[in-house]
C-alpha cells in the first residue's frame, strides 16, 4: 500500500527541520504537496522557511518552535500530534557529542539522551495508534550507521542511535501488515554544501569531501525508499561500510580503531 495522498487535511511532521536533512525533507515534502508542521528550537528559522515554502509549492505550513528535550514541551506536542491527522512522521531531531563522556557535559548528555530517544519515541506513539487505525501511514527513523557498533568518544550518540535503529525495524514487524510504513535513514556524513576552509570544523577537516553526501539528495532518497516501504536507507560509502563494519567485524577490533578516530573529533590528538 502506497503512502497517504496528499491532502488538506493532514500533515507531514519534520522534526530538527531548522537545517540539515530535516530542512531538505520540508522541502521535498512540500515538492510532493504535503501540508506541514516544522518542529525545532529555532522560532525565527522556522518561520522563514514556512514562509519559502508556502510562497514556493504553496502547502499549508505550520511551525511548532518547540525544545524536544524538554519534557514539558514534548508532552504538549506530542499531545497536539495524537490528536491531529498525521500522514507522516520524519524523526530528524537529533544531537551528538565527542569524547569521553567523563569529560562531558553531564546536563548535555542527559539532553541528548532525551532528544534522540525520549522525543522519537514519544512522537511515535503519538501518531502510530492513528496510522494504524487507519491503515496508512509513514514513519521515517533518522537513525546512524554510528548505532551499529560501539564507538567510545561517541558514546552517547552511538548508543541512542542503536536505540533509534532497533525501535525502527523492530516496529516493522508489528506493523507490517497493517498498511504503515516505517523506514530507517542510517546516513554516514551529511552536509548542504562545502564549507570555506576557514569555516571548516574539524569533522569537515577531517573526513574527505568525497564521502560527505548531499542532505538534499539523501531526503530524496528517504523519502523514495519511504514511499516503497523500504527497511533501511543507507546513503554514501562510509555508512554503508560501518554498517559492514558493525554487522560483522569483532566488537573488540572496531571499537579502538573507531574510537580513535572519534577521539580526534573530540578534539583530543
Amino acid at each position: 500500500m502506497p503512502l497517504p495522498a496528499a491532502s488538506d487535511s493532514a500533515r507531514a511532521v519534520v522534526t530538527g527541520a531548522s537545517s540539515g536533512i530535516g530542512m531538505e525533507l520540508a522541502w521535498a515534502l512540500a515538492a510532493r504537496g504535503h501540508s506541514l508542521i516544522l518542529v525545532a528550537r529555532r522560532g525565527d528559522i522556522l518561520e522563514e522557511l514556512a514562509g519559502r515554502i508556502r510562497a514556493q509549492h504553496g502547502v499549508h505550513t505550520e511551525v511548532r518552535a518547540v525544545d524536544l528535550s524538554d519534557p514539558c514541551a514534548l508532552e504538549v506536542l506530542a499531545a497536539e500530534l495524537a490528536d491531529r491527522e498525521i500522514s507522516i512522521l520524519c524523526n530528524n531531531a537529533g544531537i551528538a557529542t565527542f569524547g569521553p563522556v567523563s569529560d562531558l557535559d553531564p546536563e548535555y548528555e542527559r539532553a541528548q539522551v532525551r532528544l534522540n530517544v525520549t522525543a522519537v519515541h514519544d512522537l511515535t506513539l503519538a501518531v502510530l495508534p492513528q496510522m494504524v487505525h487507519r491503515g496508512s501511514g509513514g514513519i521515517l527513523m533518522v537513525g546512524s550507521a554510528a548505532g551499529n557498533m560501539p564507538i567510545p568518544n561517541n558514546a552517547t550518540y552511538a548508543a541512542t542511535k542503536a536505540f533509534v535503529n532497533t525501535f525502527s525495524e523492530s516496529l516493522r514487524g508489528e506493523v507490517g501488515d497493517s498498511g504503515v510504513h516505517i523506514t530507517l535513514l542510517a546516513p554516514g556524513p551529511v552536509r548542504t554544501e562545502t564549507p570555506a576552509p576557514e569555516d571548516a570544523s574539524i569533522v569537515d577537516r577531517m573526513v574527505p569531501d568525497f564521502l560527505w553526501h548531499s542532505s538534499a539528495r539523501v531526503a530524496e532518497m528517504s523519502l523514495d525508499a519511504l514511499q516503497h516501504n523500504k527497511m533501511r536507507v543507507v546513503p554514501g560509502a562510509l555508512s554503508k561500510a560501518m554498517s559492514v563494519a558493525g554487522g560483522y567485524s569483532p566488537r573488540a577490533v572496531v571499537a579502538p580503531i573507531v574510537g580513535s578516530f572519534y577521539r580526534k573529533l573530540g578534539g583530543d590528538s
